[in-house]
């Protein structure tokens, strides 16, 4: 499921219980995880849809430098059916990312600096978003599992790293 192409979703069906479940599945996973995105295919669905979020205590979370160096910004809920996604600003900018689909590692992985997604939101309503530094990453990453690629196949691969190391020697 991960490596296939997501299916579109008719907007007919967007407002059905089917796809309405499926939102709240992903948001209620999304949060329980203490991650900040999840598309459909992680949840053995594939179909276009992906929701994201990083709120006030996450980016509370982060050292003052880090916001700054990563752009970090907090964002509201957002949910994305049928996404398409343009550059925005070409300029790559490189950060240590994850995923909960390769639970346990993270790698250095390069992304546009600025980018605009559009879709179709959970009320069946088009909605569209521009995006810089830390939020785009997480736009690139999550578009990227609609099309069946994972951040490994973008990383530099030597920065793979086992991030519960220090866990494991503790």
């Amino acid at each position: 499921m991960l490596r296939s192409q997501a299916a579109l979703v008719d907007p007919a069906h967007i407002t059905t219980t089917e796809i309405q479940t499926l939102i709240r599945t992903l948001v209620k996973v999304m949060r329980r995880m203490e991650c900040v995105g999840l598309s459909a295919p992680q949840v053995g669905v594939p179909l276009q849809v992906l929701v994201m979020e990083f709120t006030e205590s996450m980016y509370n979370q982060n050292d003052p430098s880090v916001r700054e160096v990563r752009e970090l910004a907090p964002f509201s809920l957002k949910v994305f059916i049928n996404p398409t996604m343009r550059v925005l600003d070409s300029s790559i900018v490189s950060f240590p990312e994850g995923c909960e689909s390769i639970s346990g590692f993270s790698a250095v992985v390069p992304r546009y600096q600025a980018v605009a997604i559009a879709g179709i939101n959970e009320n069946g309503e088009n909605t569209s978003w521009q995006a810089r530094g830390w939020p785009a990453r997480i736009i690139q990453h999550e578009m990227d599992h609609l099309q069946g690629h994972l951040y490994i196949d973008k990383m530099d691969s030597r920065s793979f790293v086992n991030t519960r190391w220090m866990e494991l020697n503790e």
